[in-house]
């Protein structure tokens, strides 16, 4: 049977460009669990797979690090034709042929079944993003972070990851403090459940070795300077996260806040992430993030708008969550 998917291919100058192709199934690669394809999403690092050649280790390949949709065929027992499943991560997009595609050809241990109360749309507004985003809150409540102990910082918070973190704290009961520099979008934060907005200006200054406790926690999506402000201001025995670098790779950061304050930098890995954690954080995604303001979040696109989509990811012009409907 024949499908649509985007192509990303690699020139001989090592440029990477990509392409609407109708292929045939033989194609898809190794696995034992073939997905009708219903729903992808754009992520930061799908954005960046077609200017950076350290995404894509493959060519031809198909792109997309996520993908939702219903088995059609399986040789694993655990999966049946009709199951709603959710595959990120992985190898995806890097090594495997990923989810911007009619259909997906996976092995088994990839997948996680859907809990009932979230559609495979919802599943990919959610996505890696979401699924990020609550990996870094089962590391604060692993460090004993509770709403009691004080404010949550979440920086990035009109992105992916900060806009789904902060509804998950929210309705958790956490004080949230988002950080951003997009002053039209403070109404979109607050209504996804942030106390109190911070101009991101204010982390992206040099640190201090040690400065004033100021927030219990931090869940970081931008790293430099911001991670080493985030780290900086935590209380005795906080807990940070670290999930991205947009704001750059390097950490200049003072051990002080280690060692006298017993904080926790702790970084999170959704791509090869255990199963059993990711059954987890599924089913806490379930309970404890509000679907109706994920609905607020969300960006719907074709196929045919990816590129352009990613391009604008790639300037900062997308809030939010970008799903994209492979099947127009």
């Amino acid at each position: 049977m024949s499908f649509h998917a985007i192509v990303a291919q690699r020139a001989d100058s090592g440029a990477i460009s990509a392409s609407i192709e109708t292929l045939e199934e033989a194609v898809l690669g190794d696995g034992d669990v073939t997905v009708a394809v219903e729903w992808s999403n754009l992520n930061f690092k799908d954005a960046i797979a077609y200017v950076s050649p350290l995404i894509i280790q493959k060519f031809p390949l198909i792109p997309g690090i996520d993908f939702a949709g219903t088995v059609e065929q399986s040789t694993d027992p655990r999966f049946a034709p009709g199951d709603r499943v959710v595959a990120t991560g992985w190898g995806l997009s890097q090594t495997h042929n990923g989810g911007y595609a009619q259909r997906a050809r996976v092995k088994s241990d990839w997948l996680v079944k859907l809990p009932e109360q979230i559609s495979t749309r919802d599943a990919m507004a959610i996505g890696t993003a979401g699924f990020t985003s609550m990996l870094s809150v089962l590391a604060l409540e692993h460090g004993g972070i509770t709403p009691a102990r004080g404010d949550v910082v979440v920086t990035g918070a009109s992105g992916g990851v900060g806009s789904i973190a902060i509804a998950i704290l929210a309705k958790l009961g956490y004080r949230v403090i988002a950080s951003s520099g997009k002053t039209e979008e403070n109404a979109y934060l607050s209504a996804l459940g942030a106390s109190e907005i911070l101009d991101r200006a204010e982390l992206a200054v040099d640190a201090p070795p040690l400065g004033a406790e100021r927030w219990a926690a931090g869940i970081d999506t931008v790293g430099s300077k911001t991670l080493a402000n985030l780290i900086a201001h935590t209380k005795y025995r906080g807990v940070v996260t670290t999930c991205g670098f947009v704001g750059g790779m390097d950490l200049p950061v003072s051990v002080r806040p280690f060692i006298l304050r017993n904080v926790t930098l702790a970084g999170i890995d959704s791509v090869n992430c255990p199963q059993p954690i990711r059954e987890e954080a599924w089913r806490r995604l379930a309970s404890d993030l509000d679907l109706t303001k994920l609905q607020s979040t969300i960006t719907e696109i074709g196929l045919g708008e990816v590129l352009e989509a990613a391009s604008r990811m790639r300037e900062g012009k997308i809030r939010g969550r970008t799903v994209i409907d492979v099947n127009r």
